[in-house]
């Protein structure tokens, strides 16, 4: 792999846009079934707070060595207050909009003997006209970053991508892409979008054989101007298709415990080697061998430089 140039690393700065989450854990003791119905009773002795969505990704990007910058859309809540607090005990640059009526995503998960017995998710999406003014620091920001990266939850964050998309690709920025839902025309001219492998078959249908996923995969790469489409494949490792034909990284080996934000660390990996400079082919290993990792941690991780490189 192409080493990683470590002062030049922490200089990068990455611009990450997107639906901002908290991840709520709820720790607890199981010992009975409810009387009231065929459930456990989960006695709660520990709350924890995470940062969930693109504020996770930012995360990676921070925790990974490189400067994260994070824009979104809160509500005016005890959730949003929450997100600041930990967005300012971490070194994030934070540029968040508010509205009044927009009640912050939360995702709560209620975790028994470190199996999740539950999640409860509470979210609505944000009005128009606090996506207008975000779009308008958008212009601002991405002159001061050498990668931008969109990560999309289907929560409306994104509704403006598409003009967002145009403005970064004038200041010639890399421009990565977690995408969502089944139209991907709003990600026209991205330099690369990553979706796994359900998210891949909703838009260009199941395939046969890796021949029609290669065909199916730069179909859908010419169709929307796109340098490359990284399709991640869990167990089966990634495949990135490109202007050079297709390349393969196999999964790392070892053992699975909890998937939950891995995708999240394998595009910061990305977007943090591009803005130093990295090729997408030049960058896939590392990310690769950092969503091996993650996997290995429980809840939404991150890992460190020096994990990476070990």
């Amino acid at each position: 792999m192409k080493p990683i140039d470590h002062p030049t690393f922490s200089k990068a700065r990455v611009l990450v846009v997107g639906d901002v989450m908290l991840d709520r854990y709820w720790y607890g003791d199981v010992e009975r079934i409810s009387p009231e119905a065929p459930v456990p009773v989960v006695r709660i002795q520990r709350e924890e707070d995470r940062l969930g969505g693109s504020a996770n990704v930012a995360f990676n990007v921070f925790s990974l060595g490189a400067k994260a910058s994070l824009l979104s859309v809160v509500g005016e809540d005890e959730a949003s207050q929450k997100l600041e607090a930990i967005l300012f005990n971490t070194g994030i640059e934070p540029f968040l909009g508010r509205d009044a009526d927009l009640k912050t995503t939360v995702k709560l998960r209620i975790i028994g003997r470190q199996q999740q017995l539950l999640r409860a998710d509470f979210e609505a999406k944000p009005q128009k006209e606090i996506l207008a003014s975000q779009t308008e620091r958008f212009a601002q920001l991405v002159k001061t970053h050498q990668a931008v990266l969109f990560s999309d939850y289907g929560k409306g964050g994104l509704a403006h991508v598409k003009d967002m998309i145009e403005q970064a690709a004038l200041a010639k920025c890399p421009i990565l892409v977690d995408p969502k839902g089944t139209d991907y025309s709003k990600y026209k001219g991205a330099s690369v979008i990553t979706p796994n492998k359900s998210e891949m078959q909703e838009v260009v249908g199941m395939w046969r054989s890796e021949e029609e996923l290669q065909a199916k995969a730069q179909n859908l790469r010419q169709a929307l101007s796109l340098d490359a489409v990284l399709v991640t494949r869990s167990e089966e490792g990634m495949s990135l298709f490109d202007k050079q034909g297709d390349y393969h990284v196999k999964a790392q080996a070892r053992e699975v415990f909890d998937v939950t934000g891995a995708g999240d660390t394998v595009i910061a990996t990305l977007a943090s080697l591009m803005a130093c400079g990295f090729s997408i082919r030049e960058a896939l290993p590392w990310a690769n061998k950092a969503g091996g990792i993650v996997v290995g941690k429980f809840g939404t991780a991150s890992l460190s430089f020096e994990e990476l490189i070990a």
